[in-house]
C-alpha cells in the first residue's frame, strides 16, 4: 500500500463519473471538509488486513503529532503501477475506515473520477509518505538498543575545580543551558511538538527544503544551501588535514554478514537502511568507521606510523531516525558527516591524541560562528576510567572553562570508555551534539588491525573517533537556530560574512548606472568576494528591503554621486549607519574578516533580474 498523506485547510471533491463497472454507488454531491488529514491511498497486490491495520496505525499515530482527529480516505490509483483488483482494495479500505475509533473518519467514494481542490498547511509534518507492506515491522529493535535502554547512569556535574556534584542538588541559576541539557538528557525525548525556528528560516533564505518524493530525512538543497555546506565541508577538511588527516574515501554500504559488521551489530545499537542485492543483505553506512576500519585492517604499520589519523568526509551517511525526531536540519537520515580516526599505540598516546583532538574541535566550532557560551559539554565515561584518569577529564573540563554534565557507567557497554561532545541547545530547549571524539577500545581487535610494537609483537591500536563539527547540516541547524535567538533579542540575524551566500549586493539607481555597478563587481569578484547586482525594475527602497530580508551583510546603492566620487556609502549590516569608505578599504575589511577561511564563487547568477524564484 502506498499513502500520500496531506494536512490542510480544506479539500473539496465532486464525484464526476464512474470509472470502473464496480464503482461504489453514491449520490454524487460535492463535499467539502475543513481542517483535516487527506490520505491518497493506492491498494496494492498482496495487501491484506494486516496492512490495512499497520496503515491506520501510523496514520493515527501521525496525526497525534499534528494534533488533528479528522482523516479523509482518498482512493489514489495513481501511486503505484501494481495495483489490487478493485473489489480487494475496496475491501481493504473499508476496513481501514472501521479500523480506528478515536477519529473522525471520511471516505471519498470508488471507483469515481472525481474532481478536487485542497490547501494544504505549511508546517513540516504537513506533508508525507509511507509504504506499507504485509509482514514489514515498523522499525525493528535490536537486541542491543534492548539492551542500552537498560542500562544505569549517573548523572553529574563537574565544574572546574575537578569536583562533581550531584546533578539533583546544583546550583544551575548561572548555567541555564547546562540546566536544559541536565533535563534534556535524562528525559531522552528527542522527538519536537512543533517546528523550532530555524525550519522557516531555511525555506525563507533558499537554503533547504523537505524533499516529499524521498524517504524523511533526506533533504534538498538550494543553491544558497548547496555554496554554504560546500564552503563548511571545505573548512572542516582544511583543519583536518592540517592536523594531519589522511584524506580516504570509502563505500557507502557494506556486507551485514561480514564477520566484523555481524559482531558489531551483536554489541552495539544501531538503526539502519537495509538493502538486498544478488543474494548479499547490505546495509547503508551510517558513520566512516567501517570504511576505514577494513582499510587500516590491509596497513602494514609499525609502532613509528602511530598515531595514523585517517579522514573521510562521508556524503552522506544513513541513519534510520525514528519519524517524530526528523524536523528541518536537526536530525537527519542522510548527513554529512566529517569523520577522522587516530590509530594509536597505546593508552598514554590515545590521550596526548585525544588532547590535540579537543583543541582542534574547539578552534574549528570557533571558525564557524560559535562562541563557549553557544554551547554546553557533556562527558561521559565509565567508573573505572575516571579513577585511573581523572587528571584528563578535569583537563578537558577545565579548557572548557564552565561546568559540565557527565554521565558516568559502572561498567562498560559501548565500544568507548570515554566519550565528549559539545551541545547546542536551541530555542525548543533541544539539544543536538556538534564535535565529539571517544575513546575506542574494542574495535581494533574487531576488525583485527594491527601494527608491530617496539618488541616486534603483533598488537591491535587503541582507536580515538572524532568528528571536529558534528554533522555538515547540524551545522547550517545551528546556525540558524542562533540568528533566530538573535532575531527575538532584538538584533538583526547574520551569518559569518564568510559564509554567507552573497557578502554584497550593488543597487543601481538608475538602469544607466548598471554597467558601472557590473563593473564594480568585476573589481569585488577579482577579490574573492560575493557580489551581485540587483538590476530589476524596482524601487531602491523595495531593493534594500529585499537585501536586507535575505540578510546581506554590505549594501552599495550607486547613484550618479557615488559614481562621481571616490567614496562609497555603505550600508554594513552590523552598522547602525552608513559609512563612507573607498572600494579598496571595503576589499581591505572584508579579507581580514574571512581571513583563513575557504572562498567559493557564487552559486546563483550576478544579475538578480536572472535568478528563478524558489518557491517554498
Amino acid at each position: 500500500m502506498r499513502i500520500l498523506q496531506l494536512h490542510c485547510d480544506y479539500v473539496e471533491f465532486t464525484p464526476v463519473k464512474k470509472e470502473i463497472k464496480s464503482a461504489e454507488d453514491i449520490d454524487p454531491q460535492t463535499k467539502r471538509l475543513e481542517e483535516i488529514v487527506v490520505a491518497f491511498i493506492a491498494v496494492e497486490e498482496g495487501d491484506n488486513s494486516e496492512v490495512a491495520k499497520k496503515a491506520m496505525s501510523e496514520i493515527s499515530e501521525s496525526m497525534k503529532k499534528i494534533g488533528c482527529k479528522r482523516l479523509l480516505l482518498y482512493p489514489y490509483a495513481h501511486l503505484s503501477s501494481k495495483l489490487a483488483s478493485p473489489s480487494m482494495a475496496l475491501s481493504v479500505l473499508k476496513e481501514m475506515e472501521s479500523n480506528i475509533h478515536d477519529l473522525e473518519i471520511y471516505r471519498a467514494p470508488f471507483g469515481w473520477t472525481k474532481s478536487y481542490n485542497l490547501k494544504v498547511k505549511g508546517h513540516p509534518l504537513a506533508e508525507n509518505s509511507k509504504t506499507i507492506t504485509a509482514g514489514e515491522e515498523k522499525e525493528s529493535t535490536s537486541e542491543a538498543l534492548k539492551a542500552e535502554s537498560k542500562i544505569q547512569s549517573f548523572w553529574h556535574i563537574m565544574t572546574t575545580d575537578g569536583k562533581l556534584h550531584d546533578v539533583s542538588s546544583f546550583n544551575f541559576s548561572k548555567h541555564e543551558n547546562l540546566e536544559v541539557l541536565a533535563k534534556y538528557e535524562a528525559a531522552k525525548k528527542r522527538s519536537v511538538d512543533e517546528p523550532p525556528p530555524h525550519v522557516k528560516l531555511m525555506k525563507k533564505l533558499a537554503i533547504a527544503d523537505y524533499e516529499p518524493a524521498s524517504d524523511a530525512g533526506n533533504m534538498r538543497f538550494f543553491p544558497n544551501g548547496r555554496l554554504m555546506k560546500s564552503l563548511i565541508e571545505r573548512y572542516v577538511t582544511d583543519k583536518v588535514v592540517e592536523y594531519g588527516g589522511l584524506e580516504v574515501e570509502t563505500p557507502i554500504m557494506y556486507d551485514s554478514h561480514h564477520p566484523s559488521m555481524e559482531s558489531y551489530f551483536h554489541r552495539f545499537p544501531a538503526r539502519q537502511y537495509n538493502v538486498n542485492s544478488e543474494g548479499k543483505q547490505l546495509f547503508l553506512r551510517f558513520a566512516a568507521c567501517f570504511g576505514q576500519f577494513l582499510m587500516a585492517k590491509d596497513f602494514q604499520m609499525s609502532y613509528k606510523n602511530l598515531p595514523l589519523k585517517l579522514y573521510e568526509l562521508t556524503r552522506y551517511s544513513f541513519r534510520r531516525e525514528q519519524s517524530g525526531e526528523l524536523v528541518g536540519l536537526r536530525r537527519l537520515r542522510a548527513f554529512t558527516m566529517p569523520d577522522c580516526h587516530a590509530m594509536c599505540k597505546d593508552m598514554e598516546q590515545a590521550k596526548q591524541e585525544f588532547r590535540k583532538r579537543f583543541d582542534l574541535s574547539k578552534e574549528v566550532i570557533k571558525g564557524l560562528g560559535l562562541v563557549e557560551s553557544d554551547y554546553e559539554m557533556a562527558i561521559r565515561f565509565t567508573e573505572e576510567f575516571y579513577t585511573n584518569n581523572k587528571s584528563l577529564i578535569e583537563e578537558l573540563v577545565q579548557k572548557h572553562g564552565k561546568p559540565v554534565l557527565v554521565e558516568m557507567w559502572k561498567e562498560r557497554f559501548f565500544y568507548f570508555v570515554l566519550k565528549w561532545e559539545f551541545n547546542y541547545i536551541d530555542n525548543l530547549g533541544k539539544a543536538s551534539a556538534l564535535s565529539t571524539d571517544q575513546i575506542d577500545v574494542e574495535n581494533g581487535e574487531r576488525y583485527n588491525i594491527e601494527f608491530i610494537d617496539e618488541n616486534n609483537k603483533p598488537q591491535h591500536p587503541i582507536i580515538l573517533h572524532n568528528s571536529p563539527s558534528g554533522a555538515i547540516e547540524r551545522v547550517l541547524y545551528v546556525l540558524l537556530e542562533k540568528a533566530a535567538k538573535d532575531q527575538k533579542e532584538g538584533q538583526k540575524p547574520m551569518f559569518p560574512l564568510w559564509l554567507a551566500p552573497t557578502q554584497i549586493r550593488i543597487i543601481p539607481v538608475k538602469p544607466e548606472f548598471l554597467d558601472y555597478c557590473n563593473n564594480l563587481a568585476d573589481k569585488l569578484t577579482e577579490n574573492n568576494i560575493r557580489v551581485d547586482v540587483d538590476d530589476r525594475n524596482e524601487s531602491v527602497g523595495k531593493s534594500i528591503r529585499d537585501a536586507e530580508t535575505e540578510w546581506i551583510r554590505y549594501i552599495l546603492v550607486i547613484g550618479e554621486k557615488e559614481i562621481n566620487a571616490t567614496m562609497l556609502s555603505v550600508r554594513d549590516r552590523k552598522e547602525k549607519d552608513p559609512r563612507n569608505l573607498t572600494i579598496e578599504q571595503l576589499i581591505s575589511e572584508i579579507k581580514e574578516e574571512n581571513k583563513g577561511k575557504p572562498f567559493l564563487r557564487m552559486n546563483m547568477n550576478r544579475s538578480v533580474a536572472k535568478r528563478p524564484q524558489i518557491m517554498v
